[in-house]
């Protein structure tokens, strides 16, 4: 078929032309690169690391969203976000556990 019948017929719901997994989801990258930040920034007093993991775990509920309309065109892209999103919540809890740990010591110093 040619690409103006593709076009024209209403049956065609995947216009990849053939390419499974080349679409590219917005935000797909930026939330890989935040989740890895996030790990990295809770050596920082925990601060960036946080503020890094949220927006990345908020990034990708609209990556998921835009991935749910056509999963074959978005496989590649996804897996990047779902790294990234996995990344965000390790970086999250260990962000967390670290202010836990640093209210523990002001406190027992405080006692």
């Amino acid at each position: 078929m040619s690409e103006l019948d593709d076009l024209l017929d209403p049956g065609v719901t995947n216009r990849s032309n053939g390419h499974v997994g080349s679409g590219e989801i917005p935000n797909s990258i930026g939330v890989l690169v935040l989740g890895i930040c996030s790990i990295v920034g809770c050596l920082f007093y925990a601060i960036p690391g946080l503020v890094c993991g949220i927006i990345a775990l908020a990034l990708f509920k609209g990556v998921k969203r835009v991935y749910l309309t056509n999963p074959a065109f978005y496989q590649n892209s996804y897996n990047n976000a779902q790294a990234g999103m996995i990344c965000g919540i390790i970086g999250v809890s260990l962000s967390g556990l670290f202010v836990l740990i640093l209210l523990l010591g002001f406190i027992g110093n405080s006692l």
